[in-house]
């Protein structure tokens, strides 16, 4: 049995508007998810995953805004960059904005400086500080969720 979180972060990634019954992710991917944060981040399932754990702690924000940098890093045209970059700063970094993450007050105000003229490592500084607080704070209370144990469990009783 897969639990809950897989089928929902399946569907809700969907771009063909197909539902996916359930995912299948192997016992032997999960268990790697425990090595290390980087590791679970690189596996087929664990970012999905996760970022349904993290909506479950109110969290998820942090996620959202990681993988918006890794494809705002991938704009080749400057107006489109210029563009997603203020878009980026309303969305999370703005204070009171409707997703703001915790990122301290000097690199808040040198990202609304640098979204006049964005680059592709305009968010880079603001991307790690939310990378060691996933790393730090919620990845070890996803381990020891019931969440994961259930995932692991689970698969480990298919055996």
């Amino acid at each position: 049995m897969v639990c809950w979180v897989c089928k929902q972060s399946s569907s809700r990634g969907s771009r063909s508007g197909t539902k996916k019954n359930s995912l299948h992710i192997s016992l032997e991917e999960t268990l790697q998810w425990a090595e290390s944060f980087q590791k679970m981040m690189s596996t087929q399932y664990g970012p999905a995953v996760y970022a349904a754990y993290l909506k479950t702690e109110f969290s998820d924000e942090n996620i959202e805004f990681w993988f918006a940098c890794e494809r705002y890093k991938n704009i080749t045209s400057r107006w489109r960059r210029t563009l997603k970059a203020k878009k980026l700063y309303k969305t999370y970094i703005k204070p009171n904005s409707p997703r703001e993450i915790n990122i301290d007050s000097p690199t808040r105000e040198a990202l609304e400086k640098e979204i006049q003229q964005p680059t592709p490592k305009s968010f880079d500084e603001a991307q790690i500080i939310v990378l060691r607080h996933m790393e730090r704070d919620s990845y070890p209370r996803f381990l020891a969720s019931n969440v994961y144990q259930n995932i692991v469990s689970n698969l480990h009783d298919k055996i």
